[in-house]
C-alpha cells in the first residue's frame, strides 16, 4: 500500500461521501475504491443501527451466494470473535481475524464453517464505520486462502477512513426523500406506496424456518427488499438471530432495529423467542410494524451529522419552542441559539424552522399517530 495511492483514495472517498447517492451506491463504489489501496478478493459493506449495533442492510463484492441466514446465525448466534456488536465497543474498530485469534482463524465459526468451506477465503479485516460515538455500518474484506493476510498498515488505513465513510453512509439514510421528491418512492423506484393493513407477524420453529405469516408480512418483507418464502431480508434474519442469542443468555436484551423500507418507510423490527410447557425456548415470533416518532426522529436528526448542542437545538424546534423558550432551557443566550439554528440549516438543507419540520417528519417519517411502540433504550424519550 503506497503512500500517494492512499491518499488518492482517501480523497476519492471524501468526495464521494458528500455526493448525495444512496448507501447501497455508496457501498459499491466506496469497495471498488478501497481495494485499489487495500487489495481483497471479496467484501461487504453494511449498515448499522446505532441503538443496537445489528446490521440492517448489505451489498457485496465477490460473494456470489449472499448466505444471509448463515451469516446472521454466526454474527448473533454461534460466533465469538471479532463480532460487529463487540467491535461497536472498542477504542478502535478494526480488526484482522489472524490476529484477534493467534493465528488460528479457525476458532471463528463463521471463517470455519463459512467464508472458507465455501468460499475458498483465508483472510479476514473488519472495521466499523462510526463518527461521533455512533455506529451507522459495518466493513469486511477479505482475502484467498493461500495469499498474504491483511496489515496492521491496512487496518491503520481502513481506520482512519472509518469517519469518511460514516458520512456517506448517514446521507444515504436521507437521500431518498431528495431524489425521489415524496414519502413511497424509493429512489430507483422499485416501491410505490401501499397501506398494510394488520400486523405483520412472522413464525419461525426451532429449526429457524418460516412456519407461519400473516398477510401483511408479506407487504413488509417486500418493502424490505425480500420474498417472504424464499429470501427474507436482513433486518428480519438478524433479529431472528437476536433472539436466539437473547435467549440463550448471550445478550442483555432484546433485539430491535430500525430500517427504512422501500416505500421510503421507518420500520421497526424486533423479535422474541417463545417458551415451550417445559421451559425451553421453541419457537420465534418477530415482527415488523411502523417506527414511531420517539424512535425515527432521533435517528434522522443525527443522520443529519449534528453536534449534542445542536440536537438540543433541534428537539426544541421540534417541540415548537421559540427560541427564546429554547435559549432559556439550554441556559444559551437567543443569539448563540440563532447560530446554531444557522449551521443547523445548513447541515439539512433547508433555509426555515417550518422546513426544517417538514424534512424530519415528512420526508423520513410516515406519521402513524396510533402507532404501538416500544421504548427503544438509547432513543427513549421521558
Amino acid at each position: 500500500m503506497t503512500t500517494m495511492r492512499a491518499e488518492t483514495v482517501r480523497t476519492k472517498l471524501d468526495a464521494l461521501s458528500r455526493a448525495g447517492g444512496s448507501w447501497q451506491e455508496f457501498g459499491l463504489t466506496a469497495m471498488e475504491l478501497l481495494t485499489k489501496a487495500v487489495p481483497f478478493d471479496a467484501a461487504c459493506f453494511g449498515t448499522i443501527d446505532p441503538a443496537t449495533s445489528m446490521v440492517t442492510g448489505s451489498v457485496k463484492s465477490g460473494l456470489d451466494n449472499p448466505c444471509e441466514v448463515e451469516f446472521a446465525f454466526h454474527e448473533y448466534v454461534e460466533d465469538n470473535v471479532s463480532l460487529f456488536t463487540d467491535l461497536a465497543r472498542r477504542k478502535v474498530g478494526v480488526s484482522i481475524l489472524h490476529e484477534e485469534t493467534g493465528g488460528d482463524p479457525r476458532r471463528s465459526s463463521r471463517f470455519r464453517d463459512l467464508f472458507e468451506p465455501m468460499f475458498d477465503l483465508g483472510h479476514e479485516m473488519r472495521a466499523t464505520i462510526r463518527t461521533g460515538g455512533d455506529v451507522w455500518g459495518g466493513l469486511a474484506v477479505y482475502r484467498r486462502a493461500g495469499g498474504s493476510g491483511f496489515s496492521p498498515a491496512e487496518a491503520d488505513f481502513l481506520q482512519g477512513l472509518s469517519g469518511t465513510l460514516a458520512v456517506g453512509v448517514r446521507a444515504g439514510l436521507i437521500v431518498d426523500a431528495a431524489l425521489g421528491g415524496e414519502v413511497g418512492v424509493e429512489s430507483g423506484g422499485r416501491f410505490a406506496a401501499e397501506r398494510v393493513d394488520g400486523p405483520a407477524v412472522l413464525t419461525f420453529d426451532h429449526h429457524n424456518q418460516l412456519c407461519q405469516a400473516t398477510q401483511a408480512a408479506q407487504a413488509r418483507v417486500e418493502e424490505l427488499g425480500g420474498d417472504l418464502w424464499a429470501e427474507l431480508p436482513q433486518p428480519v434474519l438478524a433479529t431472528l438471530a437476536g433472539a436466539r442469542a437473547f435467549a440463550a443468555g448471550r445478550t442483555s436484551a432484546p433485539p430491535r432495529v430500525r430500517v427504512r423500507s422501500g416505500t421510503g418507510q421507518w420500520l421497526a423490527v424486533h423479535a422474541a423467542a417463545l417458551t415451550g410447557r417445559a421451559g425451553h425456548p421453541t419457537q420465534v415470533v418477530v415482527t415488523i410494524e411502523p417506527a414511531g416518532a420517539p424512535e425515527v426522529v432521533p435517528l434522522v436528526v443525527a443522520a443529519f451529522g449534528l453536534t449534542p448542542r445542536e440536537r438540543d437545538v433541534v428537539d426544541g424546534v421540534l417541540r415548537g419552542a421559540s427560541t427564546a423558550e429554547i435559549a432559556k432551557a439550554l441556559h444559551l443566550s437567543p443569539y448563540t441559539v440563532q447560530d446554531h439554528l444557522k449551521v443547523v440549516f445548513d447541515k439539512a438543507g433547508v433555509s426555515n424552522r417550518k422546513e426544517l419540520s417538514a424534512r424530519v417528519f415528512f420526508d423520513h417519517y410516515a406519521p402513524r399517530k396510533d402507532s404501538r411502540v416500544g421504548p427503544s433504550g438509547w432513543f427513549a424519550q421521558p
